[in-house]
Protein backbone atom coordinates (compact mmCIF):
# COMPACT_ATOMS: atom_id res chain seq x y z
CA UNK A 1 0.00 0.00 0.00
CA UNK A 2 2.81 2.74 1.01
CA UNK A 3 4.45 1.81 -2.67
CA UNK A 4 1.26 2.47 -4.81
CA UNK A 5 0.94 5.67 -2.53
CA UNK A 6 4.55 6.87 -3.20
CA UNK A 7 4.27 5.78 -6.86
CA UNK A 8 0.77 8.16 -6.91
CA UNK A 9 2.83 11.11 -5.28
CA UNK A 10 6.00 10.65 -7.47
CA UNK A 11 3.89 11.30 -10.58
CA UNK A 12 2.14 13.99 -9.40
CA UNK A 13 5.39 15.92 -9.46
CA UNK A 14 6.17 14.73 -12.53
CA UNK A 15 2.78 15.95 -13.70
CA UNK A 16 3.75 19.66 -11.96
CA UNK A 17 7.44 19.19 -13.82
CA UNK A 18 6.02 18.98 -17.06
CA UNK A 19 3.56 21.54 -16.65
CA UNK A 20 6.33 23.85 -15.48
CA UNK A 21 8.15 22.63 -18.71
CA UNK A 22 5.51 24.52 -20.63
CA UNK A 23 5.93 27.94 -18.82
CA UNK A 24 8.35 29.85 -21.26
CA UNK A 25 11.05 31.42 -19.79
CA UNK A 26 13.77 33.85 -21.20
CA UNK A 27 15.54 30.38 -22.32
CA UNK A 28 14.49 28.83 -25.37
CA UNK A 29 13.30 25.51 -24.40
CA UNK A 30 12.08 22.69 -27.03
CA UNK A 31 9.59 21.56 -24.12
CA UNK A 32 7.64 24.84 -25.03
CA UNK A 33 6.12 22.85 -28.13
CA UNK A 34 5.19 19.57 -26.19
CA UNK A 35 1.75 20.99 -26.22
CA UNK A 36 1.44 21.85 -29.41
CA UNK A 37 0.29 19.42 -32.02
CA UNK A 38 0.29 19.00 -36.13
CA UNK A 39 -2.70 17.10 -37.90
CA UNK A 40 -0.35 14.53 -39.92
CA UNK A 41 -2.28 12.21 -42.14
CA UNK A 42 -5.43 12.82 -39.84
CA UNK A 43 -3.80 12.21 -36.63
CA UNK A 44 -2.67 14.68 -34.08
CA UNK A 45 1.14 14.57 -33.60
CA UNK A 46 3.28 16.81 -31.19
CA UNK A 47 6.02 18.81 -33.28
CA UNK A 48 8.97 16.92 -31.91
CA UNK A 49 6.73 13.60 -33.39
CA UNK A 50 7.08 15.24 -37.19
CA UNK A 51 10.36 17.11 -37.32
CA UNK A 52 13.52 18.21 -35.61
CA UNK A 53 13.40 20.22 -32.98
CA UNK A 54 17.15 22.55 -32.28
CA UNK A 55 17.92 25.30 -30.21
CA UNK A 56 20.87 26.93 -31.55
CA UNK A 57 20.68 29.97 -29.56
CA UNK A 58 19.67 31.06 -26.23
CA UNK A 59 16.88 32.50 -27.41
CA UNK A 60 16.15 30.80 -30.48
CA UNK A 61 14.15 27.53 -31.23
CA UNK A 62 14.26 25.94 -35.09
CA UNK A 63 12.17 23.42 -36.36
CA UNK A 64 13.64 21.04 -39.52
CA UNK A 65 10.39 19.12 -40.65
CA UNK A 66 10.87 15.47 -42.00
CA UNK A 67 8.81 16.49 -44.47
CA UNK A 68 8.79 19.83 -46.47
CA UNK A 69 4.77 19.24 -46.98
CA UNK A 70 4.64 19.73 -42.71
CA UNK A 71 6.19 23.15 -42.84
CA UNK A 72 2.75 25.22 -43.46
CA UNK A 73 1.33 22.62 -40.77
CA UNK A 74 3.64 23.49 -38.44
CA UNK A 75 3.49 26.97 -38.92
CA UNK A 76 0.02 27.32 -39.03
CA UNK A 77 -0.17 25.28 -35.33
CA UNK A 78 2.38 27.64 -33.61
CA UNK A 79 -0.11 30.63 -34.57
CA UNK A 80 -2.94 28.85 -33.65
CA UNK A 81 -1.30 27.55 -30.06
CA UNK A 82 -0.98 29.76 -26.95
CA UNK A 83 2.52 30.75 -27.09
CA UNK A 84 2.26 33.65 -28.32
CA UNK A 85 5.25 33.19 -31.19
CA UNK A 86 5.31 34.70 -34.78
CA UNK A 87 6.98 31.49 -36.51
CA UNK A 88 9.13 32.40 -39.76
CA UNK A 89 9.91 30.05 -42.42
CA UNK A 90 12.60 29.82 -45.00
CA UNK A 91 11.07 27.38 -47.32
CA UNK A 92 13.71 24.57 -45.10
CA UNK A 93 13.10 25.00 -41.45
CA UNK A 94 11.09 27.04 -39.23
CA UNK A 95 12.69 29.68 -36.50
CA UNK A 96 11.02 30.72 -33.75
CA UNK A 97 13.05 33.86 -31.95
CA UNK A 98 11.72 34.40 -27.83
CA UNK A 99 11.54 38.06 -27.46
CA UNK A 100 12.43 39.37 -24.03
CA UNK A 101 10.19 39.30 -21.21
CA UNK A 102 9.24 42.01 -19.57
CA UNK A 103 9.33 42.82 -15.54
CA UNK A 104 5.48 41.86 -15.50
CA UNK A 105 5.45 39.21 -17.45
CA UNK A 106 7.94 37.47 -15.38
CA UNK A 107 5.79 37.66 -12.00
CA UNK A 108 3.08 36.28 -13.85
CA UNK A 109 4.84 33.02 -14.79
CA UNK A 110 5.77 32.90 -11.57
CA UNK A 111 2.43 32.99 -10.19
CA UNK A 112 1.41 30.29 -12.72
CA UNK A 113 4.04 28.60 -11.41
CA UNK A 114 3.10 28.60 -7.82
CA UNK A 115 -0.45 27.81 -9.33
CA UNK A 116 0.90 24.77 -10.51
CA UNK A 117 2.76 23.92 -7.26
CA UNK A 118 -0.37 24.37 -5.47
CA UNK A 119 -2.40 22.01 -7.73
CA UNK A 120 0.39 19.48 -7.14
CA UNK A 121 0.08 19.98 -3.23
CA UNK A 122 -3.55 19.08 -3.03
CA UNK A 123 -3.04 16.39 -5.27
CA UNK A 124 -0.38 14.85 -2.95
CA UNK A 125 -2.64 15.98 0.12
CA UNK A 126 -5.57 13.96 -1.49
CA UNK A 127 -3.66 10.95 -1.93
CA UNK A 128 -2.62 11.32 1.69
CA UNK A 129 -6.11 11.22 2.84
CA UNK A 130 -6.80 8.51 0.27
CA UNK A 131 -4.36 6.38 1.52
CA UNK A 132 -4.85 7.14 5.65
CA UNK A 133 -8.47 6.24 4.21
CA UNK A 134 -7.82 2.94 3.53
CA UNK A 135 -5.75 2.43 6.49
CA UNK A 136 -8.63 3.08 8.43
CA UNK A 137 -10.51 0.63 6.79
CA UNK A 138 -8.22 -1.60 7.16
CA UNK A 139 -8.42 -1.20 11.19
CA UNK A 140 -11.82 -1.19 11.14
CA UNK A 141 -11.88 -4.67 9.45
CA UNK A 142 -9.36 -5.66 12.21
CA UNK A 143 -6.81 -6.62 9.18
CA UNK A 144 -4.15 -4.44 11.03
CA UNK A 145 -3.90 -3.47 14.72
CA UNK A 146 -3.82 -0.21 15.87
CA UNK A 147 -0.39 0.09 16.55
CA UNK A 148 0.47 -0.77 12.91
CA UNK A 149 -2.33 1.93 11.84
CA UNK A 150 -0.62 4.40 13.51
CA UNK A 151 2.83 3.62 11.88
CA UNK A 152 1.55 3.37 8.89
CA UNK A 153 -0.67 6.76 9.12
CA UNK A 154 2.88 8.46 10.37
CA UNK A 155 5.17 6.70 7.13
CA UNK A 156 2.40 8.08 4.99
CA UNK A 157 2.61 11.72 6.54
CA UNK A 158 6.31 11.37 6.21
CA UNK A 159 6.40 10.25 2.25
CA UNK A 160 3.19 13.37 1.96
CA UNK A 161 5.83 15.92 3.57
CA UNK A 162 9.15 14.85 1.69
CA UNK A 163 7.03 14.92 -1.61
CA UNK A 164 5.59 18.50 -0.91
CA UNK A 165 9.11 19.36 -0.03
CA UNK A 166 10.19 18.25 -3.62
CA UNK A 167 7.18 20.49 -4.37
CA UNK A 168 8.71 23.47 -3.03
CA UNK A 169 12.04 22.79 -4.54
CA UNK A 170 10.95 22.41 -8.09
CA UNK A 171 9.18 25.70 -8.31
CA UNK A 172 11.17 27.38 -6.41
CA UNK A 173 14.13 26.09 -9.39
CA UNK A 174 11.82 27.62 -11.61
CA UNK A 175 10.83 31.00 -10.33
CA UNK A 176 14.91 31.25 -10.71
CA UNK A 177 14.62 30.26 -13.92
CA UNK A 178 11.89 32.47 -15.08
CA UNK A 179 12.90 35.52 -12.83
CA UNK A 180 16.93 34.72 -14.50
CA UNK A 181 17.46 37.46 -17.16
Amino acid sequence: MLNDTKTRMEKSIHVLQEELGTIRTGRANATLLDHVTVSYYGADMPINQVAGVSIPEPRMIVISPWEKTMLKEIEKAIQQSDLGLTPSSDGEVIRLTLPELTEDRRHELVKQARQYGEQAKIAVRNIRRDANDDVKKQLKEKDISEDESKRLQDQIQELTDRCISNIDQVVEHKEKEIMTI
